[in-house]
């Protein structure tokens, strides 16, 4: 990949930051071009190149993965506030778009959504999509009962502080995200931002229960004490800090589902609720370095009260 190509990549990742952080603003293409700093005219085919649909495509995507997230964990709260809250004109227009996407209507999966949460594992999904991930699922109760679960609890509802992070982002599958770590990793040695005490993170965009698995993206992370001017596939953001759910484990790589499994049943007995805002792992380790190569890490999920 060459200079060039790593800097439309950039311009466009910087795209997909500002309308996960604005999906109740203005997206208009004439508003993300001028983000991206393309001409409007080339923006539409140079987006539709690197990202495999077109900008309209992935607003309206987003704003429907993000209700049918509300619509999950969120059961009270009013459809037309959702619809609006994700940058819908109106509520028909919202149910008739969501309809179109999931093939079910709003109502209708967010009652198989409180049926699953309740451990009902009987309902079963008519859409394909819903039902394509299963090991897979970073949060997945319903598959969590056919397993083991960590049985010592190691868990707090903690105020975790706004970080920094340089980032490489990764779209697919969640065993590829070493790669773009050892691109992030290669980047940042030369620059100094690497040291015994660096502390790495990977970010989900996006929940793998609503998101094609081929359109999951995560972003493997660097925290920096501050700002870094990045290039290329190379980025910068901002995690928000706040209250979080987190839990600490010290695992192998095989039992990263069984952990998240367990952080998520855990969750649902603490009397909070996810935030609307993505999950993420910090590691405060090298696992290499560990006598029986395993992960010190916590899942932290933002969340607020019931």
């Amino acid at each position: 990949m060459n200079k060039y190509s790593k800097e439309y990549i950039h311009r466009i990742n910087k795209v997909t930051d500002y309308i996960d952080n604005n999906l109740s603003g203005d997206l208009s293409p004439e508003k993300l071009s001028d983000i991206a700093s393309f001409s409007r005219f080339h923006f539409h085919r140079i987006f539709l190149a690197f990202m495999g649909e077109t900008i309209s495509d992935f607003v309206k995507r987003k704003r429907l993965e993000k209700a049918a997230g509300l619509l999950a964990n969120e059961p009270d709260r009013a459809m037309a506030d959702i619809a609006y809250y994700c940058g819908f004109k109106s509520q028909s227009v919202f149910c008739r778009n969501f309809k179109d996407h999931f093939t079910v209507s709003a109502g209708e999966y967010r009652l198989r959504r409180e049926a699953e949460n309740s451990n009902n594992n009987q309902i079963k999904s008519k859409n394909p999509q819903m039902d394509l991930l299963q090991e897979e699922y970073v949060c997945d109760i319903k598959q969590s009962q056919k397993r083991k679960l960590f049985m010592n609890k190691n868990v707090e509802i903690k105020e975790l502080p706004a970080m920094n992070v340089i980032y490489c982002r990764h779209t697919g599958q969640y065993d590829r995200i070493g790669e773009a770590y050892e691109k992030l990793f290669r980047w940042a040695g030369p620059r100094s931002l690497l040291d015994n005490e660096t502390k790495c993170i990977t970010y989900y965009h996006d929940d793998p229960k609503v998101t094609d698995p081929d359109k999951v993206r995560q972003s493997a992370c660097i925290i920096t004490k501050s700002d870094v001017r990045t290039e290329g596939e190379i980025g910068q953001m901002k995690i928000a800090g706040g209250k979080h759910f987190v839990a600490h484990f010290e695992i192998l790589q095989e039992e990263f589902q069984k952990a998240w499994d367990s952080t998520c049943i855990w969750l649902a007995e603490s009397g909070y609720q996810p935030e609307d805002r993505g999950p993420f792992e910090i590691y405060h380790n090298d696992h290499e370095q560990h006598p029986e190569k395993k992960f010190i890490v916590d899942i932290c999920i933002p969340v607020k009260r019931l």
